[in-house]
């Protein structure tokens, strides 16, 4: 497996790029490995400490058991795709500083699976 690492400037269409990323490279994996479904993975939410992010691809995620709003909303996204659904990943600014990844589906809804996920 290959680790990438990279700075990149705190701005939301640099982190939409990422995600959708994340979101292909989560695709492939589900293509290739038989992971159970998000919902039903054991996998919860956790919050990543202060100043410290690491985004996950759905396997990474699997294997750890928690993922933070990229990293499920990438497996999420994924995994719709999968289903022939055009979902994508989308980045929402939630403070300064700070966002929020989300699922938009393709009926324009958003749906949360860190919200779902939290313990």
């Amino acid at each position: 497996m290959l680790v990438v690492s990279v700075k990149v400037p705190p701005h939301p269409l640099v982190l939409q790029a990422l995600l959708e990323g994340l979101a292909a490279a989560s695709y492939v994996q589900l293509r290739r490995y038989a992971l159970p479904r998000l919902y039903a993975s054991g996998v919860y939410y956790q919050r990543e400490p202060k100043g410290r992010e690491r985004w996950q691809t759905a396997i990474e995620t699997y294997q750890r058991g928690i993922g933070d709003c990229e990293d499920l909303t990438a497996w999420r996204v994924a995994e719709l795709r999968m289903d022939g659904e055009p979902a994508r990943g989308v980045v929402i600014p939630t403070g300064p500083r700070r966002y929020h990844a989300l699922v938009e589906r393709a009926d324009g809804s958003l749906e949360d699976p860190s919200r779902r996920l939290r313990r």
